[in-house]
């Protein structure tokens, strides 16, 4: 076990004391005194603070941007752009740096009526205050989108088995998200913070991730050859996420808890900022996307998806 791996585990390990010893706090005569309680949360942002020391210099001295092909195809908006901010997800953990969240926008609620005989637009629930306080991942549209190989490589890992759950977009589901949900999987590993995902290794120590997956939806399987453009899997709602999504990133290592991540650019597509409308046509197997279509999707507020 490596040195930032043994590190990764001991975080998880002093994140799980903590609540455990706050449970015992709570007993009418508890074997220890109160402070002794944040004795391993203390610990665990400092290791947290360790873990991300080599993700902070790489930012000081970034590596060149890998110019890749786009996972998906269509209209979509950019959320945590790296574009805007980096690390773009507000931490360097899990190879997150230069990671980019992007939910499909074919519409908007103020936009025209389909043409007759045509399937209606399935349009972007917004994000409510109260109620209702979740959806259904199939009234979004980009649950079930098909995402595909953004170059040739080789399935590192692949995993499906992680239940699609309902939205948290509204405020008191992104409360519950935010203070318990994400604490309980970010003690129990990447793996139930990311959901269900894939990792693909595009060779010169380069590889891809990409991340809630819908359960079931995988097309490959470890170890097996892929060519870019080529369907890997569908958009879904599993793991850390506010609402169906694409959580793409590149990094060095398929460990993601010693990752770091590697800036990306789309091939037609460059890094959308946040908040910005793109869209992207038939990019398998090389062939360039073209110019993408750009405006700004500020005004629609959305969720941000995690």
């Amino acid at each position: 076990m490596s040195v930032r791996k043994a590190v990764m585990v001991l975080y998880r390990v002093c994140w799980i004391a903590f609540f455990v010893m706050v449970v015992i706090s709570l007993l009418p005569r508890p074997p220890f005194p109160y402070w002794l309680t944040w004795v391993p949360a203390a610990a665990a942002v400092a290791l947290s603070l360790t873990a991300g020391r080599r993700g902070r210099a790489a930012v000081a001295d970034p590596p060149p941007a890998v110019e890749i092909e786009p996972p998906v195809t269509g209209r979509w908006t950019a959320l945590n752009s790296p574009a805007d901010k980096v690390p773009s997800h507000g931490v360097h953990a899990y190879g997150q740096t230069y990671a980019i969240d992007i939910v499909a926008e074919p519409g908007t609620e103020s936009g025209t009526e389909a043409e007759p005989g045509a399937e209606p637009v399935l349009f972007r629930p917004k994000f409510r205050a109260l109620w209702p306080v979740a959806r259904r991942n199939h009234h979004f549209p980009a649950f079930g989108a098909p995402l595909l190989a953004v170059a040739d490589g080789t399935v590192v890992h692949a995993s499906h088995g992680s239940r699609d759950h309902l939205s948290r977009n509204s405020l008191p589901a992104l409360v519950y998200l935010t203070l318990i949900e994400a604490s309980v999987r970010d003690m129990r590993g990447a793996g139930a913070i990311v959901g269900n995902h894939i990792v693909l290794d595009l060779g010169g120590g380069t590889y891809a991730m990409y991340a809630h997956l819908r359960q079931g939806s995988l097309r490959v399987r470890a170890g097996e050859r892929v060519r870019a453009g080529q369907p890997l899997a569908e958009c879904g709602n599993s793991g850390n996420s506010t609402e169906p999504h694409v959580h793409f990133q590149l990094m060095d290592d398929p460990d993601l808890d010693v990752a770091v991540g590697i800036p990306f650019t789309w091939r037609g597509a460059g890094v959308p900022a946040n908040g910005e409308i793109f869209m992207v046509g038939a990019a398998a197997h090389g062939t360039p996307a073209g110019e993408p279509v750009r405006e700004s999707a500020r005004e629609s507020g959305g969720a941000q998806a995690s």
